[in-house]
């Protein structure tokens, strides 16, 4: 019998190695994410999330192996093309990278105005959805400067969230935040994924967060994943750098 052929993964890594001034901090990543789903990768202080995070749109390129994008390689890519596949692959950046001199609302819109051709009504209808699907419908006309760690996250996911990405990356999006805030925003990924069905690949180092909002857990170290599983391989798990994390998180 004839069986049907899996869907290739959203993001596939291979061999990803990466270095600065002579010091290599990726050494050999391989991991596939699926379609849909969460993934979280953890590590301690240092081990390069942030920067396997960041070949996933071509904000960085590897010194050696290959990051596929639903099976096209970002490999050599243009800025030209890259800035196109940015458009499918949302980022929310850890400390948010909002425009300090604009509004939230102006941030938001941003986006659209960059990369659309709509008119200010559409724009304003869009981004009114956004504020609303992050719970501040009524700061649109606030600065960053006047806003809280909280709130200037999920402004930093609206704004991800504009040009409807097909994907959404997750710097340490909890980092700095009180516990109240962690759990909203949390949440919030959590429940916005479920809704929209994007695929998220979320960098912590925090395993109540990623226990919060991942379905497949990644563990750095080394330069390499030393760990793969799910909730359950997770807190079972016998390996020691794992069992830590899980330890420490109790």
């Amino acid at each position: 019998m004839r069986q049907e052929r899996s869907p290739a993964p959203f993001f596939s890594i291979r061999g990803l190695e990466k270095s600065f001034n002579n010091k290599p901090v990726l050494t050999g990543v391989t991991l596939d994410v699926e379609e849909g789903e969460t993934l979280v990768v953890l590590g301690a202080s240092g081990v390069g999330k942030t920067v396997l995070l960041r070949h996933l749109n071509g904000l960085l390129q590897p010194d050696r192996g290959e990051v596929r994008v639903r099976g096209v390689s970002l490999n050599d890519r243009d800025e030209e093309q890259l800035a196109e596949l940015r458009k499918d692959v949302g980022m929310v950046f850890q400390l948010g990278g909002l425009f300090d001199s604009l509004t939230v609302y102006e941030n938001i819109a941003y986006p659209l105005r960059e990369h659309t051709a709509w008119r200010e009504r559409e724009i304003s209808r869009r981004v009114g959805e956004l504020l609303a699907a992050v719970e501040l419908e009524r700061s649109g006309k606030l600065y960053p400067a006047e806003l809280s760690g909280g709130m200037r996250k999920r402004v930093a996911l609206a704004r991800a969230l504009a040009l409807e990405p097909k994907a959404v990356l997750y710097d340490e999006p909890t980092t700095g935040l009180d516990p109240l805030a962690t759990r909203k925003i949390n949440l919030l990924i959590r429940n916005l994924q479920r809704r929209l069905g994007f695929t998220s690949v979320v960098v912590t180092h925090d395993l109540r967060s990623a226990f919060a909002v991942g379905d497949r857990f990644a563990l750095l170290d080394g330069g390499k994943v030393c760990f793969m599983g799910n909730r359950e391989t997770v807190s079972r798990a016998e390996d020691g750098l794992m069992k830590e994390f899980v330890e420490a998180a109790l």
